[in-house]
């Protein structure tokens, strides 16, 4: 039924904790692991011109660290591991992503009850309310 799993990453200490998640629920169907981090081009809305690509690099080069990290952690345990790195708004690269590469499964986070963190509404809620295939949600407490 899961062919394909997509694991969105941000490289931080919470999504290592739902890696767990995407990589047992890859490794009990045999599934392939697609490791998305995007960048968020939002942030470059508010920034002096001059700045733009120095911030853009640096959200690049975290970008590749988090999925380069969770590839590495999904291949230790036998996982077949692609990766990739999108820029854009995250809830429309995930959802993007997933129709093009024909994801099964999202496997993401979400940031729970704190509304400092849920003012504009968050990612995995547009996922949920976006995505063509089933998204398995971890909350913070999980």
């Amino acid at each position: 039924m899961y062919e394909t799993i997509l694991f969105p990453t941000d490289g931080s200490d919470r999504a290592s904790q739902v890696a767990e998640h995407a990589f047992e629920a890859a490794t009990a169907r045999d599934a392939t692991l697609h490791v998305l981090s995007v960048v968020d081009d939002r942030a470059f809305l508010v920034l002096d011109d001059d700045r733009v690509d120095q911030v853009r690099d640096e959200l690049r080069e975290n970008a590749r660290e988090a999925t380069d990290a969770a590839a590495t952690r999904g291949t230790d345990v036998g996982l077949d591991v692609q990766t990739a790195i999108e820029t854009g708004s995250p809830a429309e690269c995930i959802v993007d992503y997933a129709t093009d590469q024909d994801v099964d499964l999202i496997v993401m986070g979400t940031s729970g009850d704190d509304y400092q963190n849920n003012v504009v509404g968050s990612v995995s809620q547009r996922v949920v309310r976006t995505a063509p295939v089933p998204v398995m949600t971890v909350g913070p407490d999980a």
